[in-house]
């Protein structure tokens, strides 16, 4: 069985910017899951844990090539190479399938994800889980959703969630074993994990981000975060009414979402395991 570029669908370049987000990861999503099924080959790209597969590659070129149809303007930037200059400002981010060591074994929890950039910040964020068939989306003008559901964990009750303090909350999370053996990467990351009430490492960030947005996740950290690692849960979870920062310790970036008392701690923790 062969799975080729044309099982996905031409997109209409007349969606608006949602819509077209919400379609590419989708689609991309799907592709790769047939290609899964279909069998796949895998090499490795940093370590055993950091793999890509033809899937990856399908799908990104599926996502590029509806993009330079639908938004000749705009630029393009994806994790497997796909790099293209613009000229309206904006930058597509791709991240055809995020998680492929599950993916490549098996797991469901992997996804196809997107953002939207300006010069300034992020626009939009969509993330697509194909083996759960769940569609986060939000962005700037535009509240998340989870397959059209508005998301409102940080929004009712008083703002509580965004009160609740790390060590009340499980953290998501993600660390290369051999980043463990590194006292500059391991201190701060060992002192956010310990304020927290539990710990989950799942080996997907956009889907830990979506998860955080509706709120099964209560917070999540992680250092050296891609563009296309980041940006669409970024874009999401703060379209949600959560809160997202970042913060530089012993010469690592660490990325954090959740509430907002949750990301002020976390924030304070890293900090602490600082050599400086």
């Amino acid at each position: 069985m062969t799975i080729g570029r044309h099982s996905a669908a031409d997109l209409d370049p007349a969606l608006d910017d949602y819509q077209l987000a919400a379609a590419l990861v989708r689609e991309a999503g799907q592709l790769a899951l047939l290609m899964r099924m279909a069998g796949l080959q895998s090499r490795q790209k940093t370590s055993v844990s950091d793999v890509v597969t033809a899937a990856d590659h399908a799908a990104e070129e599926y996502v590029l090539e509806q993009l330079r149809r639908c938004r000749p303007g705009d630029g393009i930037l994806g994790e497997e190479g796909a790099s293209v200059a613009g000229t309206s400002g904006r930058t597509w981010v791709i991240d055809p399938v995020d998680g492929t060591y599950n993916f490549l074994h098996g797991s469901t929890y992997w996804c196809s994800a997107i953002a939207l950039k300006d010069e300034r910040d992020v626009l939009l964020g969509a993330i697509f889980q194909p083996e759960e068939d769940k569609l986060w989306l939000g962005g700037t003008s535009r509240p998340a959703t989870l397959n059209g559901d508005t998301l409102t964990a940080y929004r009712d009750n008083h703002g509580e969630r965004n009160a609740t303090r790390a060590a009340q909350l499980g953290a998501a999370t993600y660390i290369h074993p051999s980043w463990l053996m590194d006292p500059l990467c391991a201190m701060p990351w060992h002192a956010a994990a310990t304020s927290a009430a539990a710990l989950r490492m799942l080996g997907s960030g956009s889907c830990d981000l979506g998860r955080v947005a509706d709120g099964q996740l209560g917070c999540w950290f992680q250092h050296s975060c891609p563009e296309w690692d980041w940006l669409p849960g970024k874009a999401i979870v703060r379209a949600a009414g959560g809160a997202v920062d970042t913060v530089r310790v012993n010469g690592l970036e660490w990325f954090m979402a959740g509430g907002t008392t949750a990301v002020r701690e976390l924030r304070a923790a890293l900090e602490s395991g600082s050599v400086a």
